[in-house]
């Protein structure tokens, strides 16, 4: 009947569930005869507390990329433990440079996001290749953005593949999947091509062109001296102005249209 009347708080107020539980079972510990169960529930709350707090300051890094769109709990937990399984596995292969978990949220995931919204001002359900994916960047954060679309990350290095293949099952992403191959050799179309920080930059922009459906669009996240390049390598494609990232001297978001 307590613990009924606790739950009867929640139609009436915003008290969290983790907190009513945990104040419910510490009013009932003098049942139990074990003294680390409270210290056990303390560590609980103190756990549900940094996890927030760290939700909180991913959503205040992105607040500049997302341009007034908020991003839901659901979304913010996710890319908390994204960020986790970066740190972890980039003590073992090389996947970022950056080590700092507050850069990494602005330089990896803001830029990826960035983009998301601005090729996704809506949900779609559009079918998406990312090549060269690395540690996931643009792909699964723009996955994340937008549910709806079906995703095939391309990396040729099997570790990174593995630690990718980890990141879609820990986060719950479904249609997408991870191809362990180089580019040219993918035989799939998508409406929406990504490159972001990939070797060979002349040479794979062909690549990309050839992976597109017909009207399909290829977004570039590079530095401004690379424009030029991009739009020489292929003058078929109908070119939008150029969108600047924020917090950076001279990345960009480049855009164009089969």
């Amino acid at each position: 009947m307590a613990l009924a009347a606790t739950f009867g708080l929640i139609n009436s107020c915003c008290i969290p569930l983790v907190t009513i539980l945990v104040q419910y079972w510490t009013l009932r510990l003098p049942h139990f005869h074990c003294l680390n169960v409270g210290l056990n529930f303390s560590q609980v709350r103190i756990a549900v507390s940094k996890m927030t707090s760290r939700e909180d300051r991913i959503a205040e890094l992105l607040v500049p990329f997302l341009e007034g769109s908020t991003l839901s709990t659901a979304k913010l937990e996710r890319l908390r433990a994204y960020v986790d399984l970066l740190l972890k596995w980039n003590s073992k292969i090389n996947l970022t440079a950056v080590r700092n978990s507050d850069e990494i949220v602005t330089r990896h995931f803001g830029e990826s996001l960035f983009a998301a919204r601005q090729l996704f001002p809506e949900p779609i359900a559009e079918s998406v290749i990312d090549i060269g994916s690395g540690a996931g960047f643009p792909g699964i954060p723009m996955k994340i953005w937008n549910e709806s679309a079906v995703f095939l990350l391309i990396e040729s290095s099997q570790k990174r593949a593995v630690f990718l293949r980890e990141v879609v099952r820990t986060l719950g992403l479904d249609r997408v999947s991870i191809e362990t191959a180089r580019a040219e050799k993918t035989a799939v179309r998508a409406e929406l091509v990504t490159l972001r920080a990939v070797e060979r930059f002349d040479q794979i922009l062909q690549t990309a062109h050839g992976l597109l459906k017909p009207r399909g669009r290829l977004a570039l996240l590079i530095g401004e001296s690379q424009h030029k390049s991009a739009k020489s390598a292929l003058p078929d494609l109908d070119w939008q102005s150029p969108v600047p990232i924020p917090l950076s001297q001279n990345r960009t978001l480049l855009i164009g249209t089969l």
